[in-house]
């Protein structure tokens, strides 16, 4: 079985990989960290702007791959098998990419509870993903003073 942990660093990071470890030692499952980065402004129609926003672009995302990395090596350091992906693109429509791609039986995430107002202007990556996912989906609360 594969698990597909949404990681986006904040609140709810550390409770999102405490619950897929879990899972994945109770169903001896590979996890897979799925962390979606902002799109390239190319790629949704804006210029990318001078080279100094291109390189300030490219030092977040390696940023934000050793941080998963590294997170991936820790589940690996306790016995789980884990993958650390970090994918552009649209949140909820990259995870759920993702989850299909990988054949996933499990998708967990993180919920940051921002509430009615908030959803219904923005969304909700967490309703998204139970509304349309391959799979049955965890949704884990952020705890405040977590890190990711």
């Amino acid at each position: 079985m594969n698990i597909v942990a949404a990681i986006d660093f904040s609140d709810a990071a550390s409770s999102v990989l405490a619950e897929a470890e879990r899972f994945a030692r109770a169903l001896s499952a590979h996890v897979y960290l799925v962390h979606v980065a902002e799109p390239d402004p190319t790629f949704v129609g804006y210029e990318a702007g001078p080279p100094v926003v291109r390189d300030d672009m490219a030092d977040t995302y390696r940023h934000e791959h050793r941080r998963l990395q590294e997170k991936a090596a820790k589940l690996r350091a306790a016995g789980i098998e884990a993958t650390a992906l970090l994918v552009q693109g649209p949140t909820v429509r990259t995870i759920l990419d993702e989850a299909r791609r990988l054949e996933a039986g499990l998708v967990v995430a993180g919920s940051h509870g921002h509430g009615a107002v908030y959803s219904l202007l923005v969304g909700s990556v967490s309703e998204g993903l139970i509304r349309h996912a391959p799979c049955p989906v965890l949704v884990v609360p952020a705890r405040k003073g977590e890190d990711g």
